[in-house]
């Protein structure tokens, strides 16, 4: 449909004309290159940029459908959800620290995780995902620990016949990789029995590398030219990739997933 400007200042422009057209009963300020001010609320252009520069000649129609799913329907509607409605469609997401660069801490239902990452939990409705904040687990009185049994069990049986592709290197390593594209990828590091099902292909204990979102790479802890050449792939991803999460390995054990990066050896495991 056409491709949108490559600056990131004239890019958030043009995004913001869209949405005065899709909205025009919208408040939209333009207050840097990648942000603006919707209704009073920052929208952070970041990933949108991202995506856009992923697919380049479809950067006006991702632009679009973008807008029309972050906007549609009423966002009152949605906080208000059931929990009866709300629970077979909980599911968790690996987000890194950063989000709360711009979110509140507070206001997100969210769990520590390894690497500098949290597991932050969301509602999957059929054309957008919405977060779960702390003011509905009070209403739908729950504790976080609830929550995030819940949203395991959906990710078990979000897609349970999971295909992993096996990858052999010409070093000698192995990678499996999952690609389902359906939102989770990454999120599957946090899968039940992944330690079972993926330890025999790679050799036992095995690192797991989520760049982003839709990213799920498992592969063997050795040998050592194999590591370093998928670590600059990842590094690479991460800085690309719409939805980052992080460019550190994470190590799946038997007794659970522990980070790699140098700060979170602290953190200790996490199940």
């Amino acid at each position: 449909m056409g491709a949108m400007p490559r600056e990131p200042e004239a890019f958030a422009e043009t995004v913001a004309t869209m949405l005065k057209r899709l909205q025009p009963e919208y408040a939209v300020d333009f207050i840097g290159p990648r942000e603006l001010v919707v209704n009073g609320r920052r929208l952070d252009l970041e990933n949108l940029f991202r995506m856009v520069n992923h697919e380049p000649t479809r950067g006006t129609e991702i632009v679009e459908h973008y807008l029309e799913q972050l906007f549609a329907g009423d966002a009152l509607q949605l906080m208000s959800m059931s929990l009866d409605f709300a629970r077979p469609r909980i599911m968790p997401r690996i987000q890194p620290e950063g989000i709360f660069q711009h979110l509140s801490r507070e206001q997100v239902a969210h769990i520590p995780y390894v690497n500098d990452t949290v597991v932050v939990f969301v509602t999957d409705l059929p054309h957008m995902t919405v977060s779960i904040t702390t003011e509905q687990l009070v209403r739908w009185r729950l504790c976080i620990d609830e929550v995030e049994e819940i949203a395991r069990k959906n990710l078990n049986t979000y897609a349970p016949e999971l295909e992993v592709q096996l990858v052999e290197s010409k070093e000698g390593g192995r990678a499996a990789i999952l690609s389902q594209h359906d939102g989770y990828d990454a999120a599957r590091l946090l899968l039940e029995g992944l330690y079972d099902r993926l330890a025999p292909q790679l050799g036992g204990n095995f690192y797991v590398a989520t760049p982003a979102r839709d990213m799920f790479v498992g592969f063997s802890c050795g040998p050592d030219p194999f590591v370093r050449r998928l670590r600059d792939r990842v590094e690479h991803d991460f800085k690309r990739l719409p939805y980052p999460i992080c460019s550190d390995f994470f190590l799946v054990t038997r007794d659970g997933v522990c980070g790699t990066k140098e700060e979170s050896s602290a953190q200790g495991e996490a199940a």
